[in-house]
């Protein structure tokens, strides 16, 4: 299976670029809840729930179907921490959705892996 791996050069640039990556270094404020050395979570700016959390690996991974063998390890420990995150912010039992968004048609506006925790309400299918 083929990826859209850029160039190292290209790949800096991106991170430099990448609005994740620049609150991930504290370059940009946001409302971080949680963090440790591999993840970092925070309130989105625009949310579209009562709860609507972000979940991003600190390692810039611009899409999922950039993740590579070396990086499950990293991307379930996203999951199960945003799992945590929704335990702590009372919606687990009552129920929430995770999102991950790739590319345009899906939504994706800022390229660098992240997971939507979404709750607080009630969702409706089909999402979209």
């Amino acid at each position: 299976m083929q990826n859209s791996r850029a160039g190292s050069g290209e790949r800096e640039n991106r991170m430099v670029d990448c609005l994740f990556c620049r609150i991930v270094s504290k370059k940009v404020p946001a409302k971080i809840i949680y963090e440790d050395e591999r993840i970092l979570a925070f309130e989105d700016v625009n949310p579209q729930a009562p709860v609507h959390t972000l979940v991003i690996p600190k390692k810039h991974i611009p899409t999922t179907l950039d993740i590579e063998d070396e990086d499950n390890a990293l991307i379930g420990h996203l999951i199960r921490t945003a799992g945590e995150i929704a335990k702590g912010k009372g919606i687990a039992e009552r129920g929430f959705r995770l999102v991950v968004n790739t590319n345009p048609e899906a939504g994706q506006t800022v390229y660098h892996v992240h997971i939507h925790i979404l709750g607080g309400r009630h969702m409706h299918w089909p999402p979209g």
